[in-house]
């Protein structure tokens, strides 16, 4: 049988522990290594509803990409984050997060974003958009892409093709009123990738959590900016992993999460 250690191990090949920052916090955060799996749930977010949805499916591991806490003085059911990991434990439910390591890993978060944007080469990868991201190892890395579509489009057609292709329900943006070609890209809250991404001299920016000022800039700068939800710009990875895993597992039964969908409207 398939343990959790071993699907532990195969996951720091996709994405290495020593590639997160310094702050974060990676790896098999809640569960026993010797747990047999015939079933894993891959989710963005580990919720109360996503571990209910692991208890109901039978799958005995949940991969996610952010993590399930960062630092704990207590576990109890007397808090969110107790709750759910007594929730977890109770069930023999095991827990690997990926953050930061899968945002900065090559074919991690940020290709998967390329790609469903359309900007990666048909390697399913984008170059760089910076170097600005030290990791625990010294290593300084690139947590956003810039590429550029097969063919200039309007704002309005790469706007549909976009809301399409991250599942979001509507986007936030500024439109200044030039075609998209040259794209660059940041997963999540990729705010500080801003000033990257007007050096790279692209005329859209993809990105979410974008604050108020930011498109104050892009009007003056006279460059689109679309939000596109820190959920759906993320997202999009959980569909890569569960290839991954199948291939290197297909003894496993693996699934993607269905509870956050469900349960939050995403814009």
């Amino acid at each position: 049988m398939i343990k959790v250690k071993d699907i532990y191990d195969f996951l720091k090949t996709v994405a290495p522990e020593d590639m997160a920052m310094e702050t974060d916090n990676v790896g098999l955060l809640v569960g026993k290594s010797e747990t047999n799996v015939s079933k894993i749930l891959i989710a963005l977010d580990i919720t109360s509803d996503v571990i209910t949805e692991a208890v109901d499916s039978g799958a005995g591991l949940i991969v996610a990409h952010h993590p399930l806490f960062f630092s704990l003085k207590t576990v109890t059911d007397t808090d969110i984050t107790g709750k759910k990991i007594v929730q977890m434990l109770s069930n023999g439910i095991s827990c690997i997060c990926m953050h930061t390591n899968l945002d900065a890993v090559s074919g991690g978060v940020n290709d998967a974003l390329a790609v469903a944007i359309g900007i990666a080469d048909d390697t399913g990868k984008a170059e760089p958009l910076s170097d600005t991201v030290r990791l625990k190892t010294g290593e300084v890395v690139s947590l956003g892409r810039v590429g550029s579509l097969n063919k200039a489009c309007s704002m309005t057609k790469f706007l549909a093709s976009a809301q399409k292709a991250l599942g979001a329900n509507g986007l936030r943006y500024y439109d200044a009123g030039r075609d998209v070609y040259k794209v660059a890209i940041a997963s999540g809250s990729g705010g500080s990738e801003w000033d990257n991404a007007v050096k790279s001299g692209c005329d859209t920016f993809v990105t979410a959590d974008i604050k108020y000022h930011m498109f104050l800039d892009a009007k003056e700068l006279g460059i689109n900016l679309v939000d596109g939800g820190h959920y759906c710009t993320e997202n999009v990875v959980s569909a890569v992993l569960a290839e991954k895993l199948c291939a290197a597992f297909p003894e496993i039964e693996i699934n993607l999460s269905k509870a956050l969908d469900q349960t939050i409207m995403f814009y």
